[in-house]
């Protein structure tokens, strides 16, 4: 069994403690850093908006880079589990933003 490291992560000014294989550490922050980097610059772009905004609005931006860098190769099983993952993780920035 992979055992899991926690690591702190933040984005968009929030603080979240997640549980990652140590292989999958370097990637997971370096993804958390294009989120944040993408956040700044859609801030500095439409100014007005709200930290959930610009979180939604990176998210999109993220899933179409996925998809548009994958191309057809994604298989019906990467596919579901990628749009399962980001279900989870929209229901928990939804969560966090309402508390």
């Amino acid at each position: 069994m992979e055992s899991l490291i926690p690591i702190n992560i933040v984005i968009g000014d929030r603080s979240y403690r997640i549980k990652v294989s140590s292989e999958h550490e370097e990637h997971v922050r370096r993804t958390v850093k294009t989120i944040n980097e993408k956040i700044v610059e859609y801030k500095t772009s439409f100014a007005g908006k709200d930290m959930q905004d610009y979180v939604a609005m990176v998210l999109i931006w993220y899933a179409t880079e996925v998809t548009a860098t994958s191309g057809n190769s994604l298989s019906a099983n990467n596919d579901t589990a990628t749009e399962e993952a980001l279900k989870k993780l929209e229901v928990q920035i939804d969560q966090l933003l309402q508390s």
